[in-house]
């Protein structure tokens, strides 16, 4: 798990492919809650939490990014 502060500092690009792990993890927690080979519940709520930090540090940047980029033209 990371915090925000942590994801801050990474690039929309490594957010965007830690978005791509995080969604594969919750699709194989998904298949192993359905076939009762999930572990810990809890472990699948922090995968699912994690995602939804990340897309909102990625909303964040590109947000950010997209005044910028109207000043510009």
């Amino acid at each position: 798990m990371s915090n925000a502060k942590e994801l801050r500092e990474l690039s929309v690009d490594d957010l965007k492919r830690r978005a791509t792990e995080l969604r594969d993890t919750l699709f194989q927690d998904q298949l192993k809650l359905r076939t009762g080979a999930l572990d810990s519940p809890a472990e699948r709520e922090g995968h699912r939490r994690d995602l939804a930090r990340v897309l909102t540090v990625l909303t964040e940047k590109q947000t950010a990014a997209a005044p910028a980029a109207e000043k510009k033209a």
